[in-house]
């Protein structure tokens, strides 16, 4: 099988030797998705909110990229650098996602890329073409 780069402007551009996600077959794992404007690639202002907000945004716009959506999300990783926002995170996908929600784990970190909040990595897996 062959291997897909999928690369949209609509997401923020990889900040090191990684694309923002790879196709095979159909199945696509998805970088992890910090809360970086696609347009100025600084981090979002504002409280937690906002920063959960844009990754949701960064996630949904990559997983378009590769011709699926939130919808196709089969696993979702969560890095949060303070799990007290484990609550708002999930209040937040309940507005992206709609079930059979996908698997998920959401672990506590150090620290995340560019002093971030908060990072999402999924794996989809398209329909059959």
């Amino acid at each position: 099988m062959t291997r897909e780069v999928i690369r949209t402007d609509t997401a923020p551009q990889a900040i090191g030797p990684y694309s923002q996600a790879v196709r095979v077959g159909n199945t696509v794992w998805v970088s992890g998705q910090i809360p970086l404007v696609p347009e100025t690639m600084e981090l979002a202002t504002g409280d937690m909110r906002e920063q959960v907000t844009r990754v949701l945004e960064n996630l949904k716009a990559v997983c378009e990229a590769s011709g699926g959506g939130l919808d196709d999300i089969v696993k979702l990783t969560i890095f949060l650098t303070d799990l007290q926002h484990f609550g708002l995170v999930n209040e937040l996908m309940q507005q992206y996602f709609s079930e059979p929600y996908p698997a998920r784990a959401a672990l506590g970190v150090a620290s995340l890329p560019k002093g971030a909040g908060v990072e999402m990595e999924a794996i989809l897996v398209l329909p059959e073409s």
